[in-house]
């Protein structure tokens, strides 16, 4: 089997690009950090590395010629940022390698979207798929990656067999960025512990994602054109999460319990301030990380379950175990 993964030089597609190559796939990686792909590259042999950006139309043409499969993980992934560069990325990217898969009439593209789609700063638990969307979208990234699903459903009406997920808080060894913000914050004494970290949450064991990219994979007609919540299927309160990792990497939680509104208005004053004074550099909270943390908010995984067959292999409690080792020893997975 010969597969394109976008966004490979990222978390969750360097990830999958091993575990391809490792099943014997012929593996062809893109993204634009260069350092990574090499390193993605030389971890696996037969894996080959092209740096190339989503909006750039004539290399994820020429990157989707000759693939049985594409994984399309690329996103630009942030909750601050110009529109333009969200759009740029995330719907031209993906028309783009929409129209690629079309081009070279590839078997299947595997969408990785996300459920911050889903969010609106209230409490919303047990989401499935098809429940309303907010009015409007929480933020740039949403709305993008809502209108790049859009993109991915018209691809799928011209013949193009589609599968998207939506994975929630995705964690691991390798993950850059939501453990490892709390860790830092934790090193500054400043970890939000918004309304007492009460918060229910869902999050999701990096190789259970992949997991779920592969069954998309094999899945038959009926999974052609929908899409799958993606969790660990363990919702947990973030205050007993945060509590799990600190315990077992063994250092004190230097969390500082605030209130949600005081901390949101605090957070819309900051990006206030960022867009006026800072040249738009991202602010140290923003009203969405606010949001997240302080909001309950959990994903029905029954269709994943039942039309997939996915079922979470690696526990939370695993998945923190295995993140702590890797953390402990400082080096890339």
């Amino acid at each position: 089997m010969r597969a394109l993964v976008t966004g490979a030089t990222g978390f969750i597609g360097g990830k999958l690009a091993l575990r391809l190559a490792g099943m014997g796939w012929q593996v062809t990686a893109a993204g634009r950090n260069a350092q990574q792909g090499r390193k993605i590259a030389l971890a696996a042999e037969g894996i080959t590395y092209i740096r190339a950006d989503l909006q750039d139309e004539a290399s994820i043409m020429k990157a989707c010629e000759g693939q049985d499969y594409v994984f399309h993980c690329g996103a630009l992934s942030s909750p601050w940022g110009k529109y333009d560069d969200f759009y740029q990325s995330n719907v031209i990217g993906t028309r783009n390698v929409a129209g690629g898969c079309l081009e070279h009439k590839v078997k299947r593209l595997i969408h990785v979207s996300t459920p911050s789609i889903y969010f609106d700063y209230t409490d919303r638990l047990n989401i499935k798929e098809d429940d309303p969307l907010p009015a409007r979208s929480v933020n740039f990234y949403a709305a993008t990656k809502l209108l790049a699903e859009t993109e991915v459903d018209r691809a799928y009406e011209r013949g193009l067999e589609t599968i998207t997920i939506r994975p929630r808080g995705v964690f691991g060894p390798g993950d850059q960025a939501i453990l490892p913000r709390l860790l830092k914050a934790n090193e500054r004494g400043k970890v939000p512990l918004i309304n007492g970290g009460q918060a229910k949450i869902d999050i999701t064991y990096v190789e259970n994602v992949v997991d779920s990219l592969l069954l998309c994979a094999e899945a038959g007609p009926d999974a052609l054109g929908r899409k799958y919540n993606i969790t660990n299927g363990e919702p947990v309160m973030l205050a007993e999460l945060l509590e799990n990792l600190f315990y077992v990497l063994r250092q004190p939680l230097r969390a500082k319990p605030l209130p949600f509104r005081a901390v949101y208005w605090l957070a819309g004053g900051l990006e206030w301030g960022a867009k006026l004074f800072a040249g738009g550099k991202e602010p140290l909270i923003t009203r969405y990380t606010v949001g997240v943390l302080g909001t309950n908010q959990t994903l029905d995984i029954t269709r994943a379950r039942v039309e997939l067959g996915y079922e979470p292999k690696v526990t939370i409690s695993d998945g923190i175990l295995k993140f702590a080792d890797w953390w402990r020893k400082g080096t890339d997975d």
